[in-house]
């Protein structure tokens, strides 16, 4: 069963307007670049230039951020979801 990705509003317009996407991967790392290979305009999104996540994405693998765990090498499961949020800044008060 593969694993379903969500993609938050901010970055659908680079991924054909999809909210979600299945993909069978064995790990995160292998998730994220199989949604590029699909959305090759959402890597730039997701990835700094050197291949790591950039530091203001977060994932979560159903409620556990993947820093927490074992990072990009995170397992994962059948039919599990991984969700892509990124951080929010800006604002005064």
């Amino acid at each position: 069963m593969p694993t379903t990705i969500t993609i938050p509003t901010a970055l659908r317009q680079y991924a054909a307007g999809n909210a979600t996407v299945s993909l069978e991967a064995a790990t995160v790392g292998e998730l994220l670049r199989g949604l590029v290979e699909l959305h090759p305009t959402l890597g730039q999104h997701i990835f700094a230039k050197g291949g790591k996540l950039r530091s203001f994405v977060n994932v979560y693998v159903g409620d556990e951020d993947i820093r927490y765990l074992q990072g990009e090498a995170t397992p994962l499961k059948d039919g599990e979801t991984v969700s892509i949020i990124p951080a929010i800044a800006g604002g005064s008060l």
